[in-house]
């Protein structure tokens, strides 16, 4: 029986792994489609053709106090490139780099090292402006908009709501919780209060299964009120391809240039794949700093697996579990009704925690999950609710054996950043 050999990216490395070429659906990832020829140009193209909005000139022409919201070292988006671009177009709508500060939508992740911002954002970047990570949990540097139609109290950064222009700068990829990223994300999580992404997080779960890839849900819609309510003027959104490198630049008004944005992220990320598998084999990659990033692995998998079937995630997590959610193991080993039933009864002080709690609950009610990792233990993965395995070939001969020599496999290369659709 002949085997192919699959390169999995395991963090900058890589990890092979041999699968029955007569067991194996297909080897997926997202669309090798080329970059632009030159990023500076193609953001200055966007920049000239805003989506429904007046360029970037003229609305920010008379500000006074500007804030540029950017995500952070968890994502590609190439920061060093776009800002010192939006720079120059500030500075000559007569805004001078000292009224500018760029604020780092961290969410609840940690704060970014010195080191990490200078990588992230470039030297001229950090030359040029003030640049801040967003305090969270700090209820003094954040302000009470008040609450969404679903009862959900809305915090966020005070330097955010304060400022008299803010853009948001990030990518377009698909998500778990709203659906894509970009566009009002930017705003909750990125610069909002730990209260109101523990709300936003309790809302996506309370459907069965993820909202990955449903570009209208309800997350989604309290995302971009809540980015109304904060004055949010434009984005500048980019897509990028498997390698990070970008295919468009989007700019203008924060709804519809992100919804046009989505259009290309799909034909992108979303891949057709002719039948569910027995057994999904996916990387983390590039989402490989912690489980808590990490874990955008399974909802994709979750897309190709068969119900009862196994997905084995390949993913090193450098920094463990969670750097800032370090209790969340505590709740792992519940149900997904278990965990719901302490939140309600207020038992849970970091909700945020038990939201992806539940989500990923939900997944191994419907599958069973093997983990490969060196940053997570054999121990971690057990209370994570995952087995532990040394090796992706370990994990998928242990896989094989349990559902079959006919089992059906799919590799998914790139998990995170895919949007797998079953096209029989």
């Amino acid at each position: 029986m002949s085997a192919r050999i699959v390169s999995l990216p395991y963090g900058k490395a890589i990890m092979e792994v041999a699968i029955p070429e007569n067991q194996l659906i297909g080897v997926y990832s997202p669309r090798d489609i080329p970059p632009v020829a030159d990023i500076k140009a193609e953001i200055r193209r966007a920049l000239a053709q805003p989506i429904a909005s007046a360029p970037l000139r003229e609305l920010v022409k008379g500000k006074r106090n500007v804030v540029f919201v950017a995500d952070d070292n968890t994502r590609l988006t190439p920061t060093d490139q776009l800002i010192p671009i939006l720079l120059d177009e500030c500075n000559a709508a007569g805004v001078a780099d000292e009224q500018i500060t760029v604020i780092i939508a961290l969410g609840t992740h940690r704060f970014m090292t010195d080191d990490e911002i200078l990588a992230k954002f470039g030297e001229e970047t950090v030359r040029r402006v003030r640049i801040k990570n967003h305090p969270y949990k700090d209820m003094a540097a954040l302000v009470d908009l008040g609450v969404t139609d679903n009862g959900g109290r809305i915090f966020i950064n005070r330097d955010v709501v304060e400022a008299d222009f803010k853009i948001g700068i990030g990518s377009i990829v698909p998500h778990h919780i709203p659906g894509y990223a970009g566009g009002a994300k930017i705003v909750q999580p990125g610069v909002s209060g730990e209260d109101t992404t523990a709300y936003t997080h309790l809302l996506s779960v309370r459907a069965p299964r993820s909202y990955l890839g449903v570009l209208e849900n309800p997350v989604r819609a309290d995302l971009d009120l809540m980015a109304r309510k904060v004055g949010l003027n434009t984005i500048l959104n980019t897509v990028l391809n498997r390698h990070g490198e970008v295919v468009e630049a989007f700019f203008g008004d924060v709804e519809q240039a992100f919804r046009v944005g989505v259009k290309r992220a799909a034909q992108v990320y979303e891949v057709a794949i002719p039948e569910e598998a027995d057994i999904v084999l996916s990387s983390s990659h590039p989402c490989d700093i912690e489980f808590w990033q990490a874990h955008k692995t399974l909802y994709p998998s979750d897309l190709a697996v068969k119900a009862g079937g196994i997905i084995i995630i390949v993913t090193p997590c450098y920094e463990g579990v969670a750097k800032t959610h370090c209790d969340i193991l505590a709740v792992t080993p519940h149900s997904s009704e278990h965990i719901r039933n302490l939140v309600s009864a207020g038992q849970l002080h970091d909700e945020v925690a038990a939201a992806l709690a539940i989500a990923w609950a939900q997944v191994k009610e419907r599958e069973t999950v093997f983990i490969v990792s060196d940053g997570i233990c054999a121990g971690e993965a057990a209370k994570l609710g995952f087995r532990h395995f040394a090796s992706a070939q370990a994990a998928l001969d242990a896989a094989i054996a349990e559902t079959g020599p006919a089992a059906r496999i799919t590799v998914l290369t790139h998990a995170p950043d895919m949007l797998p659709v079953i096209r029989k």
